[in-house]
């Protein structure tokens, strides 16, 4: 018998299913948005940069509950995209993946931004009077700088949304093998009389996750940078 229960290695595959399809997916708009934010000043530029990061303030229930009464299957555009393309994100693993990917979208472009500020936009301005267009001087010049930051923002984007919990459990429900992750395992445990000790091995194995993220990242930054420094 492993440390696990079947039940308990679902929770957790469908946690890293659910985290790596949220992070994979919310990755290229951020660099996109931290690009726009890092490089433009134009009005409203700390409108939506407040937009952006909203989600580090507000309760994750919010969160869930706002995907929940605009994509669910009884509102507008919830009711639009079930009927029109078979959609349904409500009471599904992916509509997880997108609770997971909107609350932890911040921590993606913060990470990103912060290393494009660093870059010396000198670099991208001799690259302009050689004759490289902006799509070439961003793939070029600008991404790889930002690599670090962009590996730091979605390694630790990734270990937050092994952690998220009440979002996913207010837009997606508790559904065992569905929507059941490690953090909805562990409130189903603690709710099931004499599940104090499945609580604690997954409450142990979300910790060694969660530091396992913060560690990589860091690691993974300073390798990156390491390789990329002239």
């Amino acid at each position: 018998m492993g440390i696990l229960s079947e039940a308990e290695t679902t929770a957790l595959l469908l946690s890293l299913r659910i985290s790596l399809v949220a992070v994979s997916c919310a990755l290229p708009f951020a660099v996109a948005v931290a690009y726009v934010i890092a490089r433009y000043r134009f009005p409203g530029r700390s409108l939506l940069d407040g937009i952006v990061h909203l989600p580090l303030v507000l309760p994750p229930v919010v969160m869930g509950y706002l995907l929940l009464i605009t994509l669910g299957t009884r509102a507008p555009l919830g009711a639009w995209l079930f009927e029109t393309f078979g959609i349904r994100f409500v009471f599904s693993w992916t509509g997880a993946a997108l609770a997971a990917a909107i609350v932890t979208f911040p921590f993606q472009v913060r990470a990103i931004r912060l290393a494009m500020e660093t870059i010396d936009t000198g670099i991208e301005t001799a690259a302009e009077t050689l004759g490289a267009g902006p799509v070439d001087r961003f793939f070029s010049i600008t991404l790889p700088l930002a690599l670090p930051g962009l590996i730091a923002g979605a390694i630790t984007a990734f270990a937050a949304s092994l952690g998220e919990f009440g979002a996913i459990i207010t837009f997606v429900s508790n559904i065992p093998g569905e929507t059941r992750t490690l953090p909805l395992a562990i409130y189903t445990a603690i709710q099931t009389p004499g599940g104090e000790s499945a609580a604690a091995r997954l409450v142990v194995l979300s910790i060694g996750l969660a530091l396992a993220g913060l560690i990589l990242s860091e690691l993974a930054a300073r390798r990156v940078r390491r390789f990329s420094a002239p």
